[in-house]
């Protein structure tokens, strides 16, 4: 498997995933959101997308099964094997309401860890990506045309990613998400923002975490930490932060981060955020 072709196949996929979203942004009316349970929210766009994502990824691919967040493509794949790991919009809360931090994420997984990923931020026009082996990426598509098959020759533009530098969280910019259910652990992750508010240049809450992911691979958040996490939040973005010479645990400093459902990712700095976490959550 050419792991380096397959990922810029992807990205032409994702483009194409990314311009449906932006055409149904122009027209989108607040009133087709539908609720998968309270304070989740999906929409047409979501689902379509997602389909769009299946169908482009099953011809370049067909020996990959799937796990996606709206369940388009049928069963779920057996996570010992090899499969895309898709989330068609992810911040979709961000997108109804016309706040434009929100992506297409995919990542391809085999046997628990992922060997390729690709993010698109919709709001910037900029493509994240990269492949197991062959580094993180970063270059802005603002001036492509969404019709006609990406250039490649763009990608020679391309920025390589690299975590920050920092190694105390009092150097650090922290980016972090707030749960939509499960609340009864509501009090030790507030327990936790105290003490990182008082530590820390600032928090952050984006409202995607693969967009966070990916600012964390690219030096702009020095880590990234949430529970109630699922796969497809994670998949593409932790690729990219080990592929820039990133530390993903989950908060207990075990690797169980991609299907355990919480993920400490970053620099040097989130040894010291590991610290501050398992101080209130054990």
């Amino acid at each position: 498997m050419n792991l380096e072709n397959l990922t810029l196949q992807t990205i032409e996929i994702v483009r194409q995933a990314g311009a449906f979203i932006k055409q149904e942004a122009a027209k989108f009316d607040r009133t087709q959101t539908e609720y998968k349970a309270a304070n989740n929210l999906v929409s047409y766009v979501d689902k379509e997308t997602e389909k769009l994502l299946v169908t482009g990824l099953r011809q370049l691919l067909p020996e990959a099964g799937f796990i996606t967040e709206e369940g388009t493509a049928g069963e779920e794949s057996n996570p010992d094997e090899l499969y895309w790991v898709i989330d068609p919009l992810d911040g979709t809360a961000n997108f109804i309401h016309a706040l434009p931090i929100y992506c297409v994420s995919v990542g391809l997984v085999k046997n628990k860890i992922p060997i390729a990923g690709v993010i698109y931020h919709l709001g910037t026009e900029e493509l994240f990506y990269g492949w197991q082996g062959g580094g993180a990426w970063s270059v802005s598509l603002r001036y492509t045309l969404g019709g006609l098959p990406l250039d490649v020759s763009l990608l020679e533009n391309a920025t390589r990613l690299k975590v920050s530098t920092a190694t105390t969280i009092g150097d650090s910019l922290l980016a972090t998400g707030f749960p939509y259910y499960k609340f009864e652990k509501q009090d030790k992750y507030l327990k936790i923002l105290e003490t990182l508010m008082q530590r820390c240049h600032g928090l952050r809450r984006m409202g995607a975490a693969a967009i966070d992911l990916a600012y964390v691979a690219a030096g702009r958040f020095e880590a990234f930490y949430e529970y109630n996490l699922n796969s497809w939040d994670m998949a593409a973005g932790t690729l990219l932060i080990l592929e820039a010479g990133g530390q993903i645990t989950d908060f207990s400093g075990g690797q169980d981060w991609l299907f355990g459902g919480d993920v400490i990712a970053g620099c040097a700095a989130q040894s010291e955020l590991l610290e501050v976490i398992q101080e209130h959550w054990s």
